[in-house]
């Protein structure tokens, strides 16, 4: 009986750990308190990103050493977040110049539709979404494969057992994640303390 509960905890999806080196001349990096930006040293642990496939062409982007995804808000702004959220879907294009962007599955202009996009300035900074064209080498990646890997899917249902589980949770606390989760319990604590 173990097995058959198991079985859907058990990696399901080829994804691969790479690296992704921006036209600008940066890797991207992810540090362990969450911070996104760009790096120089090819070998850093911190460049390591699992490239997790969540759809037609859609991937999650998650840092191998923080174990944090990727993810883009309502205001173009990137963020890390512990748990697996759709504002951690990325649609991967591949662009006529053969590098590849990637731009938000939820979010993009209002009038004009056009999407918002992944991107590091010529300083290695992340800008923000809805300011990044993806005609431009600040959105243009080359994703530099180190291994094939198999993956648990990332789950939605993982979002509501650690929200649920969020008062014995270090990791909800740390603040680390700016989605919903944090604003929670601080707003709990606040009611407390009221």
């Amino acid at each position: 009986m173990e097995s058959k509960e198991k079985t859907p905890s058990e990696p399901q999806l080829k994804g691969i750990v790479t690296r992704l080196f921006s036209e600008q001349g940066f890797f991207l990096q992810m540090m362990p308190d969450g911070t996104i930006s760009g790096c120089k040293d090819e070998n850093s642990d911190h460049t390591l990103f699992n490239l997790i496939p969540v759809g037609l062409r859609v991937v999650a982007i998650q840092g191998v050493k923080a174990g944090l995804y990727v993810a883009m808000n309502a205001e173009g702004f990137l963020y890390t977040s512990d748990v697996f959220t759709p504002e951690c879907k990325f649609k991967e294009s591949v662009f006529e110049n053969y590098y590849v962007i990637y731009s938000s599955t939820l979010y993009r202009q209002h009038e004009s539709g056009r999407a918002w996009f992944l991107g590091l300035n010529k300083d290695g900074i992340i800008m923000k979404g809805n300011r990044v064209k993806k005609t431009k080498p600040c959105s243009h990646f080359v994703p530099r494969p180190i291994e094939v890997c198999m993956y648990k899917e990332p789950s939605l249902h993982e979002l509501e057992e650690k929200l649920l589980k969020s008062s014995r949770s270090p990791t909800l606390r740390s603040g680390r994640s700016l989605g919903r989760a944090p604003r929670q319990v601080d707003s709990s604590t606040e009611r407390e303390a009221s």
